[in-house]
């Protein structure tokens, strides 16, 4: 076969013809393959449908458009066909976002101009260790990246170094060998039963789907992006509980991507205070005389023309973007003094004050929507351990008084 060409004592050349180009020439795509198995080389019709299967299976990646050109290509060249064949096809759109972020701000910046064979382990350990030093941050503020920074950014650079080898633009990964950054976990310090009642005090000036929200938030544990795709159909009225059901991941420019939660354990019920569903109900009321004003001009549909009638929106019906409650959250503690903590946080202050009120664990765990109760205990084990020694001191009263009539008795 003409498409099919031997190179050497055990090389081959295939070509593929992909018709007229604009210059009214042919275009094509080759490659060269290597077989280092002597057996097969000294079995000539083996060896030959061996080589009808490989071309076939080149064909198919052209024709496909699968097909990347072995030749000297950059990173930022290689970022392009990494985006197209991988990331929009195997990455979840949480993630995809996640690893463009740090693409734009600090890896491609640093690695665009580099042949990606030329990328190599002491090229990642500096590009690493340089986001861990004083100023790394790029917002013109003082320290450095969080642990969990930069063990994100090395993982994107193995993911992009695989597909490489994968693809056998490279025959090693550079990051394969650059040992994975540690995380030091940050304590996490909730809100303790003052600081809420400072909150919520605060909240009062706010507007109400706010208020309702950091609420929530607080009484529930559920998390942002649960809040977000909370629809009114989720509310059980009668029974007084929300149904879980779902999670926001994206919305912008008329784009909604709502995906059920990621573990069975995170679809859940959850049942609300009596006095948080009376408040829910008002909310409602409120939400509807907003709808009923807008009339034509409400807009809760997506590009598709689905209606969604999310709980905490704008007020025309267009869900908020699912970093907004993040960013608003973070205005509203400096604008009021409060000490500084995450919107992601408020579920950590839930649990904690149910831990506090003497709730079980389990139960915690269920409302939270934990895999099961060893990842609460994880979370939570100091918080426990301090109500358990509560619970101890408070026997200890009861058991100190019993023997101290033991002691007067026998001394009588």
């Amino acid at each position: 076969m003409a498409n099919i060409q031997k190179r050497g004592e055990n090389s081959w050349f295939f070509t593929v013809y992909t018709g007229k180009g604009p210059n009214g020439k042919y275009g094509r795509k080759t490659r060269t393959i290597t077989i280092t198995d002597e057996a097969l080389l000294k079995t000539t019709k083996k060896l030959q449908n061996y080589l009808d299967d490989e071309y076939s299976k080149f064909r198919q990646e052209v024709e496909a458009g699968e097909y990347i050109a072995p030749q000297r290509m950059t990173f930022s060249a290689f970022i392009e066909e990494w985006r197209t064949k991988h990331a929009v096809k195997h990455l979840e759109h949480k993630t995809r976002y996640a690893y463009e972020s740090h693409l734009k701000k600090r890896i491609i910046p640093t690695f665009s101009h580099m042949k990606l064979e030329d990328i190599k382990p002491i090229h990642i350990v500096d590009f690493l260790e340089s986001l861990s030093q004083d100023g790394s941050r790029g917002d013109n503020k003082s320290g450095s990246l969080s642990s969990g920074t930069v063990q994100m950014n090395h993982r994107i650079l193995k993911n992009i170094f695989t597909r490489a080898v994968e693809w056998k633009i490279i025959k090693t990964n550079p990051v394969a060998s650059v040992q994975k950054p540690k995380v030091t976990s940050k304590e996490i310090v909730p809100y303790d039963e003052n600081e809420v009642a400072q909150l919520l005090q605060a909240l009062e000036k706010e507007p109400f789907h706010w208020r309702m929200m950091i609420t929530l938030a607080l009484t529930t544990g559920m998390r942002r992006g649960e809040l977000l795709g909370l629809e009114w159909k989720h509310i059980d009225w009668k029974a007084g509980h929300i149904d879980v059901t779902q999670t926001l991941v994206h919305a912008l420019k008329g784009e909604i991507i709502v995906k059920e939660p990621k573990t069975k354990n995170s679809r859940r019920k959850v049942a609300l205070p009596a006095s948080v569903l009376e408040e829910l109900r008002e909310y409602y009321t409120h939400r509807v005389k907003e709808r009923d004003k807008l009339g034509d001009a409400w807009n809760g549909r997506d590009r598709e023309g689905r209606e969604w009638n999310f709980v905490f929106s704008h007020a025309d019906g267009k869900p908020f973007h699912h970093e907004r409650p993040y960013l608003w959250f973070r205005q509203f503690i400096i604008k009021n003094g409060l000490r500084y903590i995450r919107f992601h946080d408020l579920r950590h202050t839930s649990a904690t004050l149910l831990i506090n009120q003497g709730v079980h664990a389990k139960i915690i765990s269920e409302r939270l929507g934990h895999g099961n109760i060893t990842t609460t205990m994880n979370i939570y084990g100091h918080a426990l351990r301090s109500a358990d020694q509560a619970a101890a001191d408070k026997l200890d009263s009861l058991f100190s008084t019993r023997k101290e009539k033991h002691s007067k008795k026998t001394l009588g």
